[in-house]
């Protein structure tokens, strides 16, 4: 198994996005029916994600601000920071020196935990705050038109035989859910997930890109990720983690249960804070992000992102993160990344 090769490399930096918020309207009838929240942001909000634009933190990041600027429910101006790297934790690292600011937040995703586990980092959600979680979006597995694999079946047997056969690309880094999904596979199938040959991305789309290229037999990635490429018919879906058949262009391809294998595992996204915000803070940003996720146009954008809402707020979020890290960690021991 190898870890990021030179070729993997490709975009680093910072990138910020500004926008400008209009008043939130907390009240539009005279009187006290409803709540006003005792804090509210009297700052720039800092938005930061730890992937390139379009990546799998970038995307629900750009949605959310899109719907908190079209119901106005902040009223001042917000930027977008990208920090990629680390599968996230170079963005996470910035959240968690701003430590007691309110206008910072992050998105959350696994490597938040498995880092941690992995000694990549030396802190997980719990020296953060964790605000909501936000949905699920379940992995495709995709080769390009061409190649010789035309199915799961196909896929399948070349594990079998040798795991360590074909050039796989994943993102963001090893320990993910995409790792532990192929490595669930090739354990079903009585093959040793540490000889796996992984090419490691920070965007899955640099791993869909790597596929079209031809350095990368399979890629497995969420499923938005795979939808442009697809669309424009440069690859191809063989299978799919989700629990049932999903739609528009993954309409045909068959899920793992109905190949035989019992893999159902998708990658959840969330809101995190920053270190030692106040209760009162966390619960301005947790009823601001509940009414964002039940705008149309949130709805929509889940719809069209292949996303499954799982919305917990923060004390929900909190006790599903602490359970993750349990199970993502004995998935780590199974793939042999853990003693």
């Amino acid at each position: 198994m190898r870890g990021r090769c030179g070729c993997c490399r490709e975009l680093r930096g910072t990138v910020m996005l500004h926008w400008k918020f209009p008043r939130i309207l907390t009240n539009h009838r005279s009187g006290t029916d409803m709540p006003a929240t005792p804090w509210r942001p009297d700052a720039e909000v800092d938005l930061i994600v730890g992937t390139p634009r379009g990546g799998g933190q970038d995307r629900p990041a750009r949605a959310l601000i899109r719907v908190l600027e079209a119901s106005r429910l902040i009223d001042v101006p917000a930027r977008l920071t990208n920090i990629a790297g680390r599968g996230g934790s170079n963005a996470w690292d910035a959240l968690r020196a701003r430590v007691g600011d309110p206008h910072v937040l992050s998105i959350s995703s696994a490597p938040l935990l498995t880092n941690r586990l992995l000694g990549v980092t030396n802190y997980d959600h719990a020296e953060l705050t964790p605000i909501a979680n936000l949905y699920t979006e379940y992995l495709a597995f995709v080769a390009s038109a061409d190649h010789v694999l035309q199915s799961g079946d196909d896929f399948l047997g070349r594990l079998q035989r040798d795991p360590g056969a074909m050039k796989i690309a994943i993102a963001t880094a090893l320990g993910t859910t995409n790792h532990i999904a192929l490595g669930g596979i090739v354990g079903h199938l009585g093959g040793d997930p540490k000889r796996l040959e992984l090419r490691v991305f920070e965007s899955a789309l640099l791993a869909v890109a790597d596929v079209v290229e031809g350095h990368a037999d399979v890629a497995v990635v969420s499923a938005a990720s795979a939808m442009k490429e697809i669309d424009a018919g440069r690859v191809r879906a063989f299978a799919v983690s989700s629990p049932i058949r999903m739609s528009g262009c993954y309409a045909d391809v068959p899920t793992w249960q109905e190949q035989g294998i019992p893999c159902t595992l998708g990658q959840w996204r969330g809101v995190i804070g920053a270190p030692g915000i106040t209760p009162e803070q966390v619960t301005y940003w947790e009823s601001a992000l509940g009414m964002a996720v039940k705008d149309p146009a949130w709805l929509t954008e889940l719809a069209q992102q292949h996303w499954t809402s799982t919305w917990k707020g923060s004390a929900g979020t909190r006790a599903f993160l602490d359970a993750e890290r349990a199970f993502l960690g004995t998935m780590l021991r199974e793939l042999g990344l853990l003693q």
